[in-house]
Order: structure tokens, then C-alpha cells, then sequence
């Protein structure tokens, strides 16, 4: 693909890095971004920039937040002694806008997948394991994707966490093998959290 412009051609290179965009696609958003009201790019690259400047990761669950602490986790009507294990911030709206979850979350950053060098040292476990420790959680609940990966790192926690007084639970599998948790319809996937079972069924099944 050959550029009348190196302005036009870096503005491509730099659009087609965002995961599921071509060159072909990244060349159609700059042309319409081109098309737009400067101040609409304007608006835009600030709101970016303004995001990866100021962004946070919440210091109890790990979620991207505003401040220190999400909304999520400072909200003390939430039940402290339940706990959702999800992979990232989507599973956590995914979850959220079901309304059947009501205690506290947290967001693993990832599944440990030895194919793309990701280990457990690269999750979030041992703020996890801290949590669990404390002996204020009665519920550990895995949700996350019907994947390989998420199996491995369910398993990786179960044998992780076994040696604490706590119960561990996985979401009914509703969700079809392979399926993302955040592309899953809002009723199926509430219907998963309410019919979770305790995770040694889950393997032994």
C-alpha cells in the first residue's frame, strides 16, 4: 500500500496497532477522522492521552478506576465475603450488568497461557492469596472464559488456595466452550452465577 502522504502513512501505522485493525481499516478511520471538525480530533486525542495519563488500577481489586480505590470496592454495602475471580475489567461489566452479583471482585490481568509466556507470576495471585488469607472470604468464585487457558489458571488457584478455609465455586457453564465471558448475553450469564457450583464437581465432571 503506497501513501501520497507520510503524514497520512504514520497516522496508519500508528491506528493499525489497536488489536483487529488492518491496514485497510486503519487507512478508513484516518481518512474519517480527516473528514471530521478538527476539533473532534482534538477532542479525541485528549480524551486518550488524558485516559493513559490518569488512569489507575484499584490497590483492592485491581480494576481500572478513576481513583485509588473503584467505586466498586469502596461501596460497603457490597458482600465482603464473596469474591469474584475475573481475567479483566470487561468480565467485571459483563458481570455487573447482570445485577446478580453483589460482593467484590478481583481482576486477575490476564490467564496463564505458557504458549504467549504469560506465568502466574504475571497475574495478580498474590494479592489474591493475601485476600484469602485474612480468613474474611467464605467464597471464591472462578469467572471466567469456557477457555484452556482460563481452565489452566482455575485449576492453578484451586490448588493455590486449598490449603485456606475457603470455599470455591465456578460459574455453571451456561457458556459454551471457547465462548468469551463478555460476549455472553446478560441472561445466560446471570443464570451461570446464580447456578455456580463448587469447583471440585467442576473438574471431576
Amino acid at each position: 500500500m503506497e501513501f501520497s502522504s507520510q503524514l497520512l502513512e504514520k497516522a496508519v501505522e500508528e491506528i493499525a496497532q489497536l488489536p483487529g485493525i488492518g491496514r485497510r481499516t486503519a487507512l478508513r478511520l484516518a481518512l474519517h477522522l480527516l473528514k471530521q471538525p478538527e476539533s473532534h480530533t482534538q477532542r479525541l486525542a485528549l480524551a486518550l492521552s488524558t485516559f493513559r495519563e490518569h488512569i489507575n488500577f484499584c490497590e483492592q481489586c485491581h480494576n481500572l478506576s478513576d481513583a485509588p480505590r473503584c467505586e466498586i470496592c469502596s461501596n460497603p454495602s457490597r458482600k465482603a465475603a464473596q469474591l469474584c475471580v475475573v481475567e479483566d475489567i470487561r468480565d467485571v461489566m459483563a458481570i455487573e450488568a447482570t445485577g446478580q452479583f453483589k460482593g467484590y471482585y478481583h481482576v486477575l490481568g490476564g490467564l496463564i497461557s505458557p504458549m504467549d509466556g504469560i506465568g502466574p507470576q504475571d497475574l495478580t495471585l498474590d494479592s489474591l492469596t493475601t485476600k484469602v488469607a485474612t480468613g474474611a472470604i467464605t467464597e471464591v468464585i472462578f469467572a471466567l472464559s469456557a477457555t484452556m487457558e482460563a481452565d489452566t489458571t482455575s485449576f492453578y488457584m484451586f490448588k493455590l488456595l486449598s490449603k485456606y478455609s475457603v470455599g470455591m465455586s465456578t460459574i455453571a457453564r451456561g457458556i459454551a466452550v471457547g465462548e468469551e465471558l463478555e460476549y455472553t448475553d446478560e441472561v445466560t450469564l446471570a443464570r451461570s452465577i446464580n447456578t455456580r457450583l463448587p469447583y471440585e464437581k467442576s473438574i471431576r465432571q
